[in-house]
């Protein structure tokens, strides 16, 4: 069992003993080491990961060669390739552990089956896409909105433990501006 997961579940949906039993079933145990990877590009996504422990980010890597990090996932959420998952498609993405990680897999496939099984958890992950999409139309609209120093204050503000967890230049490439930029705000002690 994945209590972890269940406490999650139960934020949005009730489920029986029995249909908790029934998607533990279906789930795979995953630990990464610090710095290996989950996905690269090229390769399919093979589900969607629950974080039970540690950090991962989700990134590629655009034309200049740079890293830019499109998600992070901690302790509670979830992380996928979406795009690889939905169209069916290679990925073109890496998810790579920050940190020693525990994951939770549901296969794509095996998150199909549970849906015709266990319809609640059709609604669980469609309230997931929801949160998901809400938090990337915020991000979006605060890169448009507020300038660099704005938007590590925005973020500090709403996430002050991610900033110790994180190397300063991924959270840098996340909100947007170059790692000299963070080491300035840094400096002024933001």
């Amino acid at each position: 069992m994945y209590p972890q997961l269940l406490a999650h579940i139960k934020r949005y949906v009730q489920l029986t003993e029995q249909e908790e039993q029934l998607l533990c079933d279906n789930l795979e145990l995953i630990n990464l080491k610090k710095k290996q990877f989950l996905l690269e590009p090229g390769k399919h996504c093979k589900g969607n990961y629950f974080v039970l422990k540690g950090c991962l980010r989700l990134y590629i890597v655009n034309n200049k060669l740079n890293e830019q990090i499109l998600q992070f996932g901690l302790e509670n959420w979830w992380i996928a390739d979406q795009d690889s998952l939905l169209n069916k498609q290679p990925s073109s993405c890496y998810i790579q552990a920050i940190a020693e990680s525990e994951l939770v897999l549901l296969t794509e496939h095996n998150r199909q089956l549970l849906f015709e099984k266990v319809p609640k958890l059709e609604t669980y992950f469609l309230i997931m896409m929801q949160k998901s999409f809400v938090a990337s139309q915020r991000r979006i609209g605060f890169i448009f909105n507020m300038n660099d120093e704005e938007r590590y204050r925005h973020f500090a503000k709403l996430f002050p433990d991610f900033l110790q967890r994180v190397p300063q230049y991924m959270l840098a490439s996340y909100l947007g501006f170059t790692p000299q930029f963070m080491s300035r705000l840094r400096a002024k002690k933001i």
